[in-house]
């Protein structure tokens, strides 16, 4: 072997074993990033009106390549889709692999979400760490053979490699894009205070007060103040339309207030005891108390006169939720029962009590009809699957802490959910496969509400530390990977 070009593959390898220990970008953060976070997690939210803070921070930092400038050239990686920050040291060692050893590698695999191990036969693989004299280089497919007056010194198999298409990598930032102080707004687990609404107003409930926030115009503007009849707010709810907004209190009643004008339309009695959860369905409005009953009203009619009792819990009812076809009502309770409902039974129509803990957190899917997820407490820290439609468990998985809140992402199959005891986060999950596509800290009081953007981009998440935060979690995209069981009749229905 010519000495030049052996001292010069060492070097390439040398360099390579040094690029090994450069730390991952999922793993390192840059300065700006701890310096941001930093700046974030020490927002005390004790304003005295709600008050707008943005945190901006490094979309590209700075990561050292772990090419260099040897054999190979960099700009024949750089002419393919291979060189993300985490898949650069794996396809330049693909590389490696593919000219000393004869590897005969055509395709990297993701290194997020696939096996790390190169897609090669086992007996080659078996090899990898083996010194050996006689390794040969795997021959050239017919009719793809390089032409003999290339000067890249890279082989047939090497070339398929690097122009092997690869998937961009999922990038979600840790970072909320905006933060705003929520204060009185409470640190108890049976209230839902947080709602997000079809034109893009949220509404928070703080101590007597409900505030209506514009995403459009930042504006502020105060709905309602119960402080003169001695209220206070324990659960705000938008319609699907986003006009009318239901406010539950803590005597017992339901407020329905148009948004546009400011003005009360009725007031709804009937519960005996704080009303911490509520759900529209069309013109209908459900509303769960602490009474452990559900009373379901339309508010087209006179109050009280199409009035249904559903009573089945023993405690606080702390979770609504209307399924996506508006036929069933699932409703979660502090005596860790989860219920469904439908619209001609005074009865659940089912039941499950395989949670330990109260169960606040419900969430339909939008991609799978009769799939619920539920989430329970402290003591349970588990997210469950249930098919409504057969009525078995199907999936579980121990978060390790309190889950407060579930909710599913509009475009692809992925759910977010939020805790409390002990760890305070916030996840993104891939369904069914469970796995974790982020972790997002920085509330320092578990997060007890959650509400997702009209377009299904974003999510607000609201704590005991007085703040809202804003995050970017989902992608618009609908995911191509969904699959469509043609035994599902309400996917070919039009």
């Amino acid at each position: 072997m010519d000495q030049d070009y052996e001292r010069r593959l060492l070097r390439q390898i040398d360099f390579h074993n040094v690029a090994d220990n450069v730390p991952s970008p999922e793993n390192g953060k840059s300065p700006n990033q701890n310096r941001v976070s930093k700046e974030a997690n020490s927002d005390s939210g004790k304003g005295k009106s709600v008050k707008e803070q943005v945190y901006q921070a490094d979309p590209n930092p700075a990561a050292p390549s772990p090419v260099g400038h040897g054999t190979w050239s960099r700009a024949e990686l750089l002419s393919s889709d291979l060189l993300s920050p985490v898949a650069d040291s794996v396809a330049y060692a693909a590389l490696l692999k593919n000219e000393l050893l004869g590897a005969g590698i055509e395709k990297v695999t993701d290194p997020q979400t696939e096996d790390r191990r190169f897609q090669m036969p086992m007996q080659e693989r078996s090899n990898l760490f083996r010194y050996a004299l006689n390794c040969k280089k795997a021959p050239a497919d017919d009719g793809n053979e390089i032409s003999p007056y290339s000067l890249s010194p890279l082989s047939n198999k090497s070339h398929k490699l690097l122009r092997s298409p690869r998937k961009p990598t999922r990038k979600i930032s840790k970072i909320p894009f905006k933060v705003l102080d929520a204060p009185e707004l409470q640190d108890d687990f049976y209230l839902n205070l947080v709602d997000w609404s079809a034109s893009n107003v949220l509404s928070v409930g703080l101590g007597a007060c409900v505030y209506l926030w514009s995403a459009c115009t930042s504006q502020v503007t105060r709905l309602c103040d119960l402080s003169v009849d001695g209220d206070s707010v324990t659960s705000v709810c938008w319609n699907e339309r986003g006009n009318l907004v239901a406010v539950g209190t803590h005597k017992g009643y339901v407020q329905i207030w148009d948004a546009s004008a400011g003005k009360k339309l009725t007031c709804l009695e009937g519960h005996s005891a704080r009303v911490g959860a509520l759900a529209w369905n069309a013109d209908q409005l459900s509303s769960g108390s602490r009474d452990r009953l559900i009373l379901q009203r339309d508010i087209r009619t006179p109050p009280l006169q199409a009035e249904r009792r559903l009573q089945g819990h023993r405690q606080e009812v702390c979770g609504l939720k209307w399924s996506p076809d508006h036929q069933h009502l699932a409703s979660g309770g502090n005596d860790n029962k989860l219920f469904v409902w439908n619209n001609s039974s005074l009865s659940p129509v089912q039941q499950y009590t395989e949670h330990l803990a109260a169960v606040k957190a419900i969430a339909w899917s939008p991609h799978q009809h009769g799939l619920l997820a539920s989430g329970g407490g402290t003591a349970d820290r588990c997210i469950r699957f249930w098919n409504t439609l057969t009525c078995q468990p199907l999936q579980c998985v121990d978060t390790g802490s309190q889950v407060c809140n579930l909710a599913w992402s509009k475009h692809a199959n992925e759910l977010v959910s939020t805790h409390g005891y002990s760890q305070n986060q916030i996840l993104v999950w891939k369904y069914p496969s469970l796995t974790q596509v982020a972790k997002l800290t920085g509330h320092s009081y578990r997060v007890l509400y959650l509400a997702i953007s009209p377009d299904g981009e974003a999510i607000v998440t609201g704590a005991g530390d007085e703040t809202l935060r804003f995050w970017n979690v989902f992608s618009k995209t609908r995911s191509t990977k969904e699959s469509k069981s043609v035994l599902n009749l309400f996917t070919r229905i039009r």
